[in-house]
């Protein structure tokens, strides 16, 4: 019976414990965001040109553009 009190305390504190570190920090919401900041720099750095020429090729195409 000891043993079994034992157990379902141990279970019971990790259960409240698990709670407590549910959700994300501000921290790794600001990791995450930096890490959003930094593939779209470089995506749009790799390829602002070429985005470039394909949006203005399809507003000539039609008729947006002269």
């Amino acid at each position: 019976m000891n043993k079994f009190l034992v157990t379902l305390v141990s279970f019971w504190n990790d259960i409240t414990n698990a709670e407590k570190e549910k959700g994300a920090t501000a921290t790794e919401y600001a990791l995450l965001v930096a890490f959003i900041a930094l593939a779209i720099v470089v995506g749009v750095t790799a390829f602002g040109n070429q985005l470039n020429a394909f949006f203005n090729g399809l507003g000539a195409q039609i008729g947006i553009l002269p």
